[in-house]
C-alpha cells in the first residue's frame, strides 16, 4: 500500500476511529490521540496486515489503543488529579449557587408578602415551599380549583411585583 492509499484509508475511517475512541475513554483530546496512535500503528504494521477488510482491523487497534489508555498508570494519576480540582470547582459552584438561590428565596418571600390575602399565603406556600395544589387545598381547607385559581392569579401578581421591585 503506498502513501496515496493509505491518507485515502485514513480519510475514510478517521472519523470513525474517533468515535470508537471517544465512546471508551470520554475524553475528546485523548481520543484524538489515541486516533492518530491508531493510524500510526495501522501505518506501521500494513504489510503484516494479511485480510481485505481494513475497517475491523482499524477498530480493532483503536480499542486496543483506547484500553491500554485506560489501564495506564498515567490515566489513573490524571484522571484523579481532575476529579478533585472537578470536586473543588463543583463545591465551590455548589455553595455560590446556595448563596444566589437563598438570596433569590428571600427576594420572592419578600414578594409574597406584598401580595393580598390569599395570594400571599398560596404564593408562600407553592412558590416557595413547594406545595402541591392538593396539599395547599388540604391545609388551607379550600376546593382545589380556588387553590389552583388563586395560585394562578398569585403568579402573575408575584411576577408584576418582581417585576416592580427589579425596576427601582
Amino acid at each position: 500500500m503506498n502513501e496515496s492509499d493509505f491518507a485515502n484509508l485514513v480519510e475514510q475511517y478517521s472519523s470513525l476511529i474517533f468515535t470508537v475512541c471517544f465512546r471508551l475513554v470520554h475524553d475528546y483530546q485523548e481520543a484524538e490521540n489515541l486516533t492518530q496512535e491508531t493510524f500510526l500503528t495501522a501505518f506501521l504494521s500494513i504489510d503484516r496486515f494479511t485480510g481485505t477488510n481494513y475497517k475491523p482491523w482499524l477498530i480493532r487497534i483503536a480499542v486496543n489503543k483506547s484500553k491500554d489508555y485506560l489501564k495506564s498508570a498515567y490515566h489513573r494519576t490524571t484522571n484523579a488529579v481532575d476529579n478533585q480540582t472537578l470536586d473543588m470547582i463543583q463545591n465551590d459552584k455548589t455553595n455560590y449557587g446556595l448563596i444566589e438561590e437563598s438570596e433569590q428565596i428571600e427576594t420572592i418571600k419578600a414578594a409574597c408578602r406584598k401580595l393580598p390575602p390569599p395570594y400571599c399565603e398560596i404564593a408562600l406556600l407553592h412558590y416557595v415551599e413547594d406545595k402541591s395544589f392538593e396539599e395547599i387545598a388540604n391545609i388551607l381547607d379550600r376546593p382545589l380549583k380556588t387553590v389552583q385559581t388563586q395560585a394562578y392569579r398569585a403568579r402573575d401578581k408575584l411576577r408584576k411585583k418582581l417585576k416592580e421591585d427589579m425596576v427601582c
